[in-house]
């Protein structure tokens, strides 16, 4: 037998699985819940997702659409060591592409998924980054002093498994040799 489960611990449990996992259905969801021995009626999910602030995201691969939670709080989204591997995934998921100038990197992600991808960027703890301005498909993630837009935008790409934009390190490497050239 299920035992019962306060309403803040159930949420609770429901944020970790979401943050954790691909979930596509209050099914599913259910399932996962169960197995934890929290037992939640298809009504409550429904009024437990929409109170966590949980909407359903389509990632660029154009395959089903996950739970994700846009809201933001004051505790991370996971403890600093945690962060990474969810930015990651997250990067994976929704990163469409990225450019760079000066400080700041600009990140283009699926319509919907900007603000969810900035929040997670933000509250990452990523040394590197001041904070981030989103849009409904864009990200402008800014660096700290010292360090460069493109050594932003170039660690989200890799982070994503799509490598730094080759097109990108061809005309850097061309700037440069053009600016030595000049210098002489």
């Amino acid at each position: 037998m299920n035992q019962p489960t306060t309403k803040a611990a159930r949420q609770a449990r429901i944020v970790e699985l979401i943050s954790t996992r691909s979930i596509r259905s209050q099914t599913e969801l259910a399932g996962l819940l169960a197995d934890d021995r929290i037992e939640a009626t298809q009504a409550t999910l429904s009024r437990d997702l929409e109170e966590l602030g949980a909407v359903k995201v389509r990632g660029t691969d154009g395959g089903s659409a996950v739970y994700s939670i846009f809201a933001e709080g004051e505790r991370p989204l996971r403890d600093a060591e945690g962060a990474p591997d969810r930015l990651q995934r997250l990067l994976r998921e929704l990163l469409v592409g990225a450019d760079h100038s000066a400080n700041m990197a600009v990140l283009r992600v699926p319509p919907g998924a900007a603000q969810y991808l900035a929040s997670a960027i933000d509250r990452s703890g990523l040394a590197d980054v001041i904070g981030t301005i989103a849009g409904d498909d864009t990200i402008a993630v800014i660096a700290r002093d010292g360090v460069t837009g493109k050594h932003v935008a170039d660690q989200m790409l890799n982070w994503a498994g799509q490598g730094p934009d080759p097109y990108n390190a061809t005309i850097d490497a061309m700037h440069l040799k053009g600016t030595k050239e000049n210098q002489k």
